[in-house]
This record gives C-alpha cells, structure tokens and sequence, in this order.
C-alpha cells in the first residue's frame, strides 16, 4: 500500500464509510476504488482517469484534491495519451505498404507503352497487307487522253473533299481552344468538433473534446453566480462573480492546455460555451455547484 492509498483509507475510516458506501457517493466502481487505496492502478482505464478518480475520492472526503496532487505527485501518473504508440505503430504500417504499392505503380507504365506500341505495329502491317498493290492489275479499255482525264477529275474530287476535312477540323479545333477547361475542385469536409461526457457523479462531471482547432471557454451568467477555471495542473486562470447588473460573461482561450477544471456555483444560471457550442450539463443544473473536467483531445493524437 503506498502512503497515499493509506492516506485515504484512513480518511474513509474515520468517516465511517465502507467501500460499498465510497462506491455509492463518488459512482466509482470499487474495484477501482481497492486499485487506488492499493497503489494498484494497471486495472484502470488510463492515466486521466486514475487523477480523477483520486481527485473525486479526496473531494468525496472533504479532502483538498490539489494538496493530495501535490503532496503525493511522484506516486501519482501524469495524463497523457497512452495510445500513442500504437498510432505510430499505425502509421509505419500503413508507410511500409505504400512503399510497396510504388514499386508496382512505377513498372506499370512501362508495361502498358509496351502493349501500345505492339497494337500499333500490328494495325499497320494489316492495313499494308490489304490494301498495297490494289490498283496494279486495272485494265485500260479507252484511250490514253480518256484515262489521264478520269484519273485527273478523280484526284481533283479527292483533294477537294480532303480541303474541306481539314478546314472542318481546323475549325474545331480553334472552339475547343477558346473554351475554357472546367476545373474541378476537391471538397474536403473537415470533421465536426465532438464534446461527449465520459463520466458523471455527484457534482463532478467529465468531458473529451476533440476534432477541435483550439479550446476556447466562454462562462455566461443569466443572474449571478461564482466560478473558475483552472488547468490540470492547478494553475487559476479566472475566479470571480459574474452577475446581469456587472461583468456577465467571461472568455478564456485554453488552446495551449490538454485539459481545464470550471467551478460552477450557480449552475443553473450559468451558460458554458466550449468554442461556440453550448455545453449540455451531464449533471441536472438543479445541482447548483458542479466540478467539470474538460480533457482537451489534439486533432493528432
């Protein structure tokens, strides 16, 4: 048991609770809860959730979750992401088999001019084969002024006919130049921000926001109320009253933060926007003081 998990198990002690009871008031399960007070937490989901499920315990006990933080930090993970390794996993994967695929692209195009070049080949040895050496047999009934005449007024209808070919595709040609060349423009749908609860209880509530470009907070308030904003690391950003009659409505850009805490003491007169988009209380805004977790998800993670 680390000095920690004994801590806290003190504390329930001499409160007089059970884990059964622990369970009931915080909605952790418990055997995250035995995990905790043993300094045992591979069975939890991840690092986030291992700080705040230490977090609502110590508040459960009317512990201060920043002093815990700080006393027992070297026992306690940072928040990080742990799928990152196999995202990059992912990512060789997925570089390796299009290393391969190029190795084929870059042979195709020799193979299809090959096939090419044989078709034409064997187009003009048909043509030759059929029609050289048609007109050597022609026999001459009339005279010799006769057939040079013929033979005159045929070419002469040829030509014409081959004149007026060419001037009709010289005449195309010149309208498919001044028409212009429809260009088509690829749209690519950038994906929606998502803001989802992950985990609600008492008056804590937890969010993941991702497909975000920033993290900006707004706090509006319909009559007054008190609130804050901090990040992970305890560090205060805004504490104060907003109120109709004075400052109504605060905005805090946290683009550079992965995760921010708001306290809400007046919930039900209280409007948070997360990037212009309207947060949907996990917990009834009768509960007037909630603790929200924001967990801010990078776009490349």
């Amino acid at each position: 048991m680390t000095e920690l998990g004994n801590r806290l198990k003190e504390a329930r002690l001499a409160k007089g609770l059970s884990l059964d009871d622990l369970q009931t008031v915080t909605k952790i399960q418990k055997r995250y809860l035995i995990g905790i007070e043993e300094g045992n937490y591979s069975s939890m989901p991840g690092n986030f959730y291992v700080r705040a499920f230490i977090k609502q315990y110590a508040e459960a006990l009317n512990l201060n979750p920043d002093e815990i933080f700080e006393t027992y930090k070297s026992e306690i993970p940072a928040s990080y992401n742990d799928d990152l390794p196999q995202q990059l996993s992912r990512v060789k994967t997925h570089k390796a088999v299009t290393e391969g695929n190029s190795k084929i692209f870059d042979i195709l195009p020799k193979i299809l001019i090959g096939v090419f070049v044989i078709g034409v080949a064997s187009l003009l040895y048909y043509f030759l084969q059929n029609h050289a050496g048609g007109g050597t047999n022609e026999s001459i009934k009339n005279d010799s002024d006769q057939v040079k005449y013929e033979k005159s007024e045929s070419l002469e209808k040829v030509k014409g006919e081959e004149i007026e070919k060419d001037k009709k595709k010289d005449i195309k040609k010149d309208d498919n130049a001044t028409k212009p060349k429809e260009q088509k423009t690829t749209v690519v749908e950038t994906p929606k921000q998502e803001l989802t609860v992950v985990q609600s209880g008492g008056t804590n509530s937890t969010y993941d926001l991702k497909n975000a470009d920033k993290f900006v907070v707004k706090l509006v308030s319909k009559g007054q109320t008190w609130v804050s904003i901090k990040n992970g690391k305890g560090k205060t950003f805004f504490a104060d009253t907003l109120r109709t009659d004075g400052t109504q409505s605060h905005i805090e850009d946290l683009s550079t933060e992965s995760m921010a805490v708001l306290r809400v003491g007046n919930a039900a007169d209280t409007d948070i926007y997360v990037n212009d988009q309207k947060l949907e209380y996990a917990i009834p805004a009768t509960a007037n003081v909630q603790n929200i977790t924001i967990q801010y998800v990078l776009k490349n993670e």
